[in-house]
This record gives C-alpha cells, structure tokens and sequence, in this order.
C-alpha cells in the first residue's frame, strides 16, 4: 500500500480497523497516522497512534500479545483502513479477546480462556509445514492419517476410562491429550477447527427456533 494515497485527517490521522484474519472478528478501532502506518508495513506488525498520549505505540510491545499483519486495505474513499491481523493473544487491555463487547469481562470468559486452542491449531499447522526434528507432531504426521486415528481412538478410550474411575484430575489430562490428538487430526485432513465450531453454532441456533 502507498501510504501517500492514504487520506489522513487534519490532525494527520486515520482510523484503523484490526480484525481477525482467521475468525474475521473485529478486535479493536484504533487510530494510525503515516509514520505508524509505515511502521506496521515494514516491521509486518500494528503499530498505532495515541491520541490520549501522543504517540506512536506497539501493539503487544510490553504485554507480548502483538499481532501480525496480514493484509492492509482501505475504503473507497481512502479516509478509513481494514487491518488484516493474526493476533498472538488478546486484543483489549482487559483480557478480552475483543474490545467489543457489552461486558469486557465476560468476553474473557466466554472467549479468551479457549483462545488455546486456535493457537495450538496454528502451532499444529505450523509442525505440519515445517516437520521440526524430534517434534512430537511431527512423528504423528510422519506415521500418517492410520497413527493419528489410532491416538485419537486410544485418547478416547482413556476418557472414557478416566470418567469411569470418577477421576476429575485424570480425566482432565486426558481430555487434553484427545483435544490436541484430534486437532492433529483436523489438521492433516484439512478441516480448519472454526467451520467444526461454526457447524457447533448452526446446530445451537437451529434448536433454538424449534
């Protein structure tokens, strides 16, 4: 993008949207002026414009939830951005995943404590592409689709043990081990974790209006 097609206002700023690549949620409306817009395009990660305090600021600098840039657009006309990000946390200073929210609080609740499990899918993706030696996904991925199905088969039968014994602690562990095991095997079929949660979500509003 050329920032000098960019419209800024009189006080040399310009509204910027950070939304989610992946979830396509928006995550906060902050503000950048030119300097901070060449910043995030050569560094590959937001850098914004205090009004409040006057200055150009990291997103994620001291709190390390930063968040790589993916694509820049703007509007028509060239006065408002869209920032394409994948955040390495939350977006809000309250913990929230997102700044919009009627109750910060329960955002966080709702959505930040399973923020893990977006983050262990990339991680899993990333395993995939890159096949680290000595990684424990990567043997999975060596060994192929019958060992994974295999581990997630042995991961629910340890569930299914765990629960029977009335075993919070021991379940807890295991259900952890078939979550990570079938996001691997999400990953090696190629079914992304949203579209599993969005059919979740269709199938709640559909019972919902019945």
């Amino acid at each position: 993008m050329n920032t000098n097609e960019v419209k800024f206002d009189e006080k040399g700023l310009v509204p910027a949207i950070i939304q989610d690549a992946e979830t396509m949620e928006v995550l906060t409306l902050a503000y950048m002026n030119k300097e901070s817009l060449e910043k995030t395009q050569e560094t590959g990660e937001t850098w914004l414009y205090s009004r409040s305090r006057k200055e150009l600021w990291h997103k994620g600098e001291t709190s390390g939830n930063t968040q790589s840039v993916v694509e820049i657009k703007y509007d028509c006309d060239k006065d408002a951005l869209l920032v394409l990000v994948n955040p390495k946390g939350p977006a809000c200073h309250t913990g929230a995943v997102s700044c919009f929210s009627q109750n910060a609080v329960d955002r966080k609740t709702n959505l930040g404590e399973f923020q893990i499990l977006q983050t262990l899918e990339k991680i899993i993706q990333q395993r995939e592409q890159e096949r680290p030696e000595g990684a424990y996904t990567t043997y999975l991925f060596e060994k192929g689709v019958d060992k994974i199905l295999k581990k997630v088969g042995e991961e629910s039968a340890e569930v299914i043990i765990a629960a029977k014994n009335r075993s919070q602690e021991e379940l807890k562990w295991e259900a952890a081990d078939l979550l990570y095991h079938l996001q691997v095997l999400l990953v090696e079929q190629g079914l992304p974790l949203k579209e599993v949660l969005q059919t979740l979500e269709a199938r709640h509003k559909q019972k919902d209006r019945s």
